[in-house]
C-alpha cells in the first residue's frame, strides 16, 4: 500500500484527479458528529470523480499540499477533509515505504488516507438518518417511503414482522441508523491491520479484521475451534469501511454500543469515540485490555480531534496506484 502515483506533472492534472492511494496521513482529520454538519459538508459534488495516479507516497503527498491537507492547517484548527478516496491498499506500503519512512509520517499518512472514507461512510449514514427523522415527524408514510423502510430495514437486519406500524420500525431503525465517531474507526483499523501492514490489508482491503466463512483470505493459524472462518474481503478500503460501521450497527454483540450512542443523542451530547470505546470489549477476545489499547491509539495520536471533522464541497478525488 505505498503511495504510487503515476503523474504527468508535480500540479494537479485538470481533468485526472481521483483517490486510490495507499494509506497515509491523517493528522489533522476531525470527526463528523452526523446531527452536526460543518459549514461545506454535503454529498459528492459530482458522480463523475477526478483520477489521481500515483508512484510513490510522496506524491500524495504532494496532492494533500496542493488541497491544503497538512499538518499545519489542522492544527491551526481547520478541520476540513478533502474528498479523496483511497482505492487500493497496495503491498508496496507494507513490504517498502514503512521501512523508508518514520513512525510519525507512517501515521500521519495512514490516518490522513483513512479520515476521509470515514467521513464518507457517515456522510451515506446520516443520509438515511435524516429521512429517518423526516418520517417519524410526518403525519403519513407514503408508498414510497414504506418501501424504502422496507428495504433499510432488511439492510439493518430488522425482521419487518416484528413492527406492528411505520412507526414502530422507524423507532426501531433510529438507533442503528447513526455514525460511528471518526477517532474510534481510526484507532481501531491502525490497531486490526497494523497501520494498513497486515496481508489482509493489501490482500483484500481489510482494515478491520471482519470474519467471513466460505469466502475470504484464510488465516496463516486458523483457529480449529472456531470453524473454517476467513477474513473478509473488499473491492476497495471504503467498502471495508462501510461494512465495519454497518457490523457496528448491526451485530448483537454490540448492542451496548448502540444504546451508548443512543443515549448521547438523547442528551444533546456530541457523539465522541472516547464515550464509546469501552462498549467494544467483544470486538476482539482481547476485552478490556483491547479497549485499553484503543484507549492509548486515541490518546497518543490526539484522534479526539478528528470527531469533529467533515468533508469539504468539492469534486472527489480517486487516489489511484500505479506500477513504477
Amino acid at each position: 500500500m505505498s503511495c504510487m502515483v503515476q503523474r504527468a506533472s508535480s500540479r494537479l492534472q485538470p481533468e485526472r484527479c481521483i483517490v486510490a492511494v495507499g494509506l497515509l496521513a491523517l493528522a489533522f482529520l476531525a470527526g463528523c458528529d452526523g446531527e452536526q454538519p460543518g459549514p461545506e459538508t454535503g454529498s459528492d459534488a459530482t458522480t463523475e470523480p477526478r483520477e489521481y495516479r500515483y508512484t510513490s507516497y510522496t506524491e500524495v503527498q504532494t496532492l494533500f499540499d496542493e488541497l491544503d491537507y497538512t499538518a499545519e492547517t489542522w492544527m491551526a484548527g481547520v478541520r476540513a477533509v478533502p474528498r479523496v478516496y483511497l482505492q487500493q491498499i497496495r503491498p508496496e506500503w507494507s513490504r517498502r515505504t514503512v521501512h523508508e519512512i518514520d513512525v510519525l509520517t507512517k501515521k500521519r499518512l495512514f490516518f490522513r488516507v483513512l479520515g476521509p472514507l470515514v467521513l464518507k461512510t457517515n456522510e451515506l449514514i446520516m443520509a438515511d438518518r435524516q429521512r429517518l427523522t423526516s418520517l417519524a415527524g410526518s403525519d403519513a408514510v407514503s408508498d414510497v417511503d414504506r418501501e424504502w423502510l422496507t428495504t433499510l430495514a432488511v439492510e439493518y437486519r430488522l425482521d419487518a414482522e416484528d413492527y406492528a406500524s411505520d412507526a414502530e420500525r422507524i423507532e426501531a431503525l433510529m438507533p442503528r441508523v447513526d455514525i460511528v465517531p471518526v477517532s474510534l474507526a481510526l484507532s481501531q483499523s491502525a490497531e486490526e491491520s497494523g497501520w494498513g501492514t497486515s496481508r489482509f490489508a493489501f490482500a483484500g482491503n481489510a482494515l478491520f479484521g471482519q470474519w467471513a466463512w466460505g469466502e475470504g483470505i484464510r488465516p496463516e493459524q486458523q483457529r480449529g475451534n472456531k470453524g473454517d472462518y476467513r477474513i473478509a474481503v473488499f473491492e476497495t478500503p471504503l467498502d471495508s469501511v462501510r461494512a465495519y460501521a454497518r457490523n457496528l450497527n448491526t451485530h448483537s454483540a454490540y448492542a451496548e454500543f448502540r444504546r451508548a450512542r443512543a443515549d448521547l443523542r438523547k442528551a444533546g451530547k456530541h457523539v465522541h469515540g472516547a464515550d464509546l470505546v469501552s462498549t467494544l470489549k467483544r470486538y476482539s477476545e482481547r476485552g478490556d485490555a483491547y479497549v485499553q489499547t484503543l484507549r492509548t491509539i486515541m490518546r497518543v495520536n490526539r484522534l479526539h480531534e478528528a470527531d469533529d471533522a467533515y468533508l469539504t464541497a468539492m469534486r472527489p478525488i480517486l487516489l489511484v496506484a500505479e506500477s513504477e
